[in-house]
């Protein structure tokens, strides 16, 4: 889909809090440029600006039309991610967006279908997956070095948002909650790891009614809770493999691993799926210990923006991008899901999606027929 390009330009939709660790990958990824900035605070806008030679646009209508931008990068609030990415692909541009792809499956199924009629491309965090951490947990698994997958755990668990983020309500609205918020990264690993989820048994709750701001000039400010802020379900993937995922923002502390994966020979510790990197451990059933596993996949010294860097390649080089819509869509799929058979009891089916294409070393952008002994350009 679409021209080969050696550059793509990038019109930069939401200059909030996670747009620094963007701007610092498009700052160096030759691939990329920044050519324009919108953002409901223009002053905000003009800030992330600053130094990039990006214009500021006058909201999300005029950045779309702009002839210098090839590509949407939509890092606003969960609730418009739909709306800006389908003003996006209507402007014939691609777009590479925040999680979740959008709040609900229709959403989700319009973005996908504007796409694929318009001749676009869209990619969708997280992008972390794509890292040294989890990439070399896949390959161990693909290896068969803890022989046949059987079963994973995946635990996310903390208080809330609200300690440090000076306005997190709309991690409490729809389309946030520890579920939708955190739950793609620890969901897009499960699925590199063990292939695509086909059915769901979910229960959740939301043991307080209220939240209170704890940090920034809007500090003891109280704001209601819409969502459920503890989740926790079973997972089925179309491999077989059983997955038990816990998702809370009702937690204080707890010693609980990230991720791990259980194995006929053995098992697999793999780093947190909200981090590019991490070590990862196999426990080798015959040998009776643990040991540390050498990075043998995923893009080096990643960081937020890399799923757009690969986009940009996988457009040139005609293949498929790795942190695709489909992929966001399915993740997307089992989280509301996982939330309508809390709320109506018993196992639900999923549909299912590719398995992204692992990314091997070395991890060089651009040419995958470079010297393996060369250096990685990421």
């Amino acid at each position: 889909m679409g021209e080969p390009v050696s550059e793509l330009r990038v019109g930069l939709v939401g200059a909030g809090n996670i747009s620094g660790q963007y701007l610092g990958t498009l700052a160096g990824t030759p691939n990329l440029r920044l050519t324009a900035v919108a953002d409901l605070d223009p002053a905000r806008a003009a800030r992330a600006a600053a130094g990039t030679g990006a214009a500021v646009a006058d909201g999300v209508a005029d950045l779309v039309a702009r002839e210098d931008v090839d590509v949407v990068l939509n890092l606003t609030v969960p609730a418009t991610h739909a709306e800006v990415a389908l003003a996006a692909i209507a402007a014939g541009k691609h777009v590479y967006g925040e999680k979740p792809l959008a709040a609900t499956r229709e959403e989700a199924a319009a973005v996908l279908a504007a796409a694929h009629a318009a001749g676009v491309r869209v990619g969708c965090a997280p992008d972390t997956v794509l890292g040294t951490g989890v990439q070399t947990a896949r390959r161990a698994v693909d290896d068969g070095l803890i022989g046949t997958p059987v079963a994973a755990t995946a635990f996310m668990t903390g208080p809330g948002h609200e300690a440090w983020h000076p306005d997190p309500e709309f991690y409490y609205r729809p389309g946030g909650g520890p579920l939708l918020d955190m739950g793609p990264y620890y969901l897009s690993a499960l699925v590199h790891l063990l292939g695509p989820v086909t059915a769901v048994t979910g229960a959740a709750s939301a043991p307080r009614g209220e939240r209170e701001i704890g940090s920034g000039p809007r500090a003891g400010r109280r704001f209601p809770v819409e969502v459920d802020t503890h989740v926790t379900g079973i997972l089925r993937h179309g491999s077989g493999a059983l997955s038990t995922l816990v998702m809370s923002f009702d937690v204080h502390a707890a010693r609980l691993p990230r991720i791990e994966v259980y194995g006929t020979q053995g098992s697999l510790s793999v780093p947190d799926p909200n981090r590019f990197d991490g070590r990862v451990e196999r426990y080798a059933a015959d040998r009776k210990e643990w040991e540390a596993l050498p990075v043998s996949a995923g893009y080096p010294g990643a960081g937020r923006g890399t799923g757009l860097a690969d986009l940009a390649d996988a457009l040139a080089a005609g293949t498929p991008h790795r942190a695709s819509a489909e992929l966001a869509a399915h993740v997307l799929e089992v989280m509301l899901t996982l939330l309508d058979s809390a709320r109506e009891g018993g196992t639900l089916p999923v549909t299912g999606c590719p398995r992204p294409a692992p990314v091997d070393l070395p991890a060089v952008r651009g040419s995958a027929e470079k010297d393996p002994s060369g250096p990685a350009t990421w």
